[in-house]
């Protein structure tokens, strides 16, 4: 995909559930035949990321309220919280493509600490329903690419918070 090597990591929350948006299961083969790899869900695997596997960058998609908690503290409790403080050690980018209903409340304050974490990039976003969902923060997806090579190059593509239009 796009030249890139993937390797899926999920944490044990996208493994174990069910939810209104498909079954973990049909979840998880997608994403195995889209990366031609299997995914990589416990901490033991997710421990490789550091030493062994030196990742150029890492894209965060989504990234959670709950996840963004977890990085602002430094709390390391499934492999992808894992797999990305490792590529943080090794200095290379992680992308954020942002994904909470609660964005613009309780998790706003997560959401400015990361951005100002040195090897952080964030996918530009906006509000996806200001009316119905006046919390929500998601991120512009079709910007996930150039927002990579961008983030390859230590540059975060301005404005990073941009219309979101249906």
């Amino acid at each position: 995909m796009h030249g890139y090597d993937l390797y899926p990591v999920l944490s044990n929350k996208v493994i174990d559930y069910d939810t209104r948006f498909g079954k973990a299961e049909d979840f998880i083969k997608e994403v195995e035949e889209i990366t031609g790899k299997k995914v990589l869900s416990t901490i033991v695997e997710a421990e490789k990321f550091g030493p062994m596997y030196k990742m150029d960058a890492m894209l965060v998609l989504p990234a959670t309220g709950d996840f963004m908690a977890k990085m602002a503290n430094s709390i390391t409790d499934n492999a992808a919280n894992l797999a990305v403080k490792a590529t943080l050690r090794n200095q290379s980018p992680i992308i954020i493509a942002v994904s909470t209903n609660d964005g613009l409340g309780l998790s706003a304050q997560n959401i400015a600490s990361l951005m100002n974490l040195k090897y952080v990039y964030f996918v530009p976003y906006g509000q996806d329903d200001y009316e119905k969902k006046p919390n929500s923060l998601v991120a512009h997806f079709d910007l996930v690419i150039p927002t990579i090579e961008s983030a390859l190059q230590s540059k975060q593509i301005q404005p990073v918070l941009k219309e979101y239009k249906k």
